[in-house]
């Protein structure tokens, strides 16, 4: 994320003071049948869970470790953040509702029975509202919130309408203490399993504890998998289970993919996805550069149109739906976009792609050149492969900002994250969003 579309100075404050200050509610996608449906054929329990300062996967670790179960056995739509108090859906494959236990920080409700577990995806989109402590200058919040609504572009706007920022990949999604997902992925993409390993298991950032360092930084320095074990901090369980794999190892590639393989299938599949997100990111900052448009699409480009089934406070992309934007066609497709029926996409990049012309094109394959990949590159092993997609490089959204305190509501489609709208207000490191 290499710039701002707005212009005004940052509002400066603090985000996440506690975890109230975030709130995440899902808008929900996913039906279920009642609680009292055949459980052989509705084996998965679906429940509405409220978390307070829990990180979606180590939720999911602490309630399948209290059932006895699977880790896999937990399934759900959306990863949210630790430092907040979110609202989800999650299914549980196989159990009775009445042994789900109670866990501190999290309320359970009962929803209902699935023939299926929840997937990532299985949303429409997420509703934030979000305190802004102390900030410095609040009222430039109203020159941000312009520049952003002309970002957005829209067609006759009213008084009041919607923002509009780039679509980034947040700093989440990378890892938010210590950025290095997107590095994994890229490791495995090039087909470098023991620089995957080492940039997941090694690595040491700036921000993490002293000892954390130090333990990474002996496995970069020595290949030791035993003595990084007898280092390694006991909550970096993923790491540890690593090391533990490589020491039983030949050093050769496929122990450290199977090393790789310990970790659980979403994280596999988040490694690949996050380095997808980092092209992804850096092609929306070369079009920014560019000059190149947002909210509407210029020849070469590929277009989404909206999904007619999304939940009417939502404007959600589909990118199953996508048309080259030719020349003649261009007038039109304008139009779509200027009144929110279409989307300009840039890929995520994999084996089934579909990558744009002319300049937006040039871009697209001008990022992937200079990270040594191509489409063929995500032909890959088990979890790893990714056929790719589209996604939109806009999104827009209504905002509601109160004060005493600052407070900012909005909804995003799936996928969008409430850190890059509120970057264009605070003007800080991601790091800090």
């Amino acid at each position: 994320m290499r710039y701002y579309v707005s212009d005004a100075d940052g509002i400066g404050g603090r985000l996440r003071d506690r975890p109230e200050d975030f709130r995440v509610r899902e808008i929900e996608a996913f039906d279920a049948e009642p609680l009292e449906a055949d459980p052989g054929a509705y084996p998965h329990v679906l429940c509405r869970v409220t978390l307070h300062d829990w990180e979606t996967n180590d939720f999911a670790g602490a309630l399948s470790d209290r059932l006895g179960i699977s880790r896999e056995r937990v399934s759900w739509a959306g990863t949210k953040d630790k430092r907040a108090v979110t609202t989800q859906l999650i299914s549980v494959d196989g159990v009775d509702p009445a042994d789900l236990p109670d866990l501190d920080g999290a309320d359970l409700e009962l929803v209902g029975r699935t023939g299926r577990p929840i997937l990532f995806g299985d949303l429409a989109g997420n509703a934030f509202k979000v305190v802004v402590r102390d900030p410095e200058t609040p009222d430039r919040v109203a020159a941000s919130t312009d520049d952003l609504r002309a970002f957005a572009a829209v067609d006759d706007p009213a008084p009041g309408g919607p923002i509009g920022v780039p679509n980034y990949f947040g700093q989440q999604r990378f890892g938010s203490l210590r950025p290095v997902t997107h590095q994994v992925g890229l490791a495995i993409a090039r087909g470098d399993w023991e620089g995957a390993v080492l940039a997941y298991v090694g690595n040491p950032h700036e921000r993490e504890p002293d000892h954390t360092r130090e333990a990474r930084n002996y496995v970069d320095e020595t290949r030791d998998w035993q003595g990084g074990l007898d280092r390694m901090p006991t909550h970096l369980g993923y790491e540890r289970a690593m090391l533990h794999r490589l020491v039983d190892g030949d050093d050769e590639p496929a122990d450290f993919r199977a090393a790789l393989e310990t970790a659980p299938t979403n994280l596999q599949q988040l490694f690949v996805n996050a380095a997808q997100s980092y092209v992804f990111n850096l092609i929306l900052s070369e079009r920014l550069e560019r000059g190149l448009p947002f909210a509407e699409p210029v020849a070469g480009d590929l277009v989404c149109f909206t999904d007619a089934d999304a939940p009417p406070e939502l404007t959600v992309p589909d990118a199953d739906r996508i048309q080259r934007v030719t020349a003649d066609r261009l007038p039109a497709i304008r139009r779509h976009c200027e009144r929110g029926r279409a989307f300009v996409t840039a890929p995520l990049v994999g084996t089934e792609t579909e990558l744009g012309g002319g300049e937006p094109g040039d871009i697209e394959r001008g990022v992937l050149e200079a990270l040594d990949l191509s489409p063929a590159d995500f032909d890959l092993p088990g979890e790893f492969d990714s056929n790719g997609t589209r996604r939109a490089i806009l999104v827009r959204t209504d905002l509601d900002v109160t004060r005493d305190p600052l407070t900012v509501e909005f909804a995003l489609p799936k996928g969008s994250y409430a850190t890059v709208v509120l970057r264009e207000f605070l003007k800080a490191d991601p790091a800090d969003l």
